[in-house]
């Protein structure tokens, strides 16, 4: 006989807004809410280069060979970058220049240009 008796449910005690207890179903209830999930990153800069490290420690030279190379060697390519920039700059002007006083010159069309041109024209 107790095999067509259905299963047994999972009853719960709720108390609801009006204050009354009630009994209700487990199956029937919202699912429990979890908090979110807090994701925690880091993120790193990358390591400097450590060659100018690896060969000082390697020739047995002290710590302030390589505190040198930490500190020199970005410094170095800054102060190498700046000149480069610069020699462009130096060289661009030149160019520009060069361009005016040739566009200047043969705009003005003496007869020292007319002389020179002849010449180059001959050989």
């Amino acid at each position: 006989m107790d095999q067509h008796l259905p299963a047994p449910r999972a009853v719960t005690v709720v108390q609801l807004p009006d204050g009354t207890f009630t009994y209700t179903d487990a199956a029937h209830l919202p699912a429990p809410q979890q908090a979110p999930q807090q994701i925690v990153q880091h993120i790193h800069q990358a390591p400097p280069d450590r060659t100018v490290q690896r060969i000082a420690l390697g020739s047995g030279v002290g710590a302030g060979a390589v505190a040198a190379g930490v500190y020199f060697g970005p410094l170095l390519v800054g102060v190498l970058t700046a000149i480069a920039a610069n020699l462009a700059l130096l060289a661009f002007l030149a160019a520009v220049m060069a361009w005016g006083v040739v566009t200047v010159v043969k705009s003005i069309n003496g007869t020292d240009t007319k002389a020179a041109s002849k010449s180059l024209r001959r050989r």
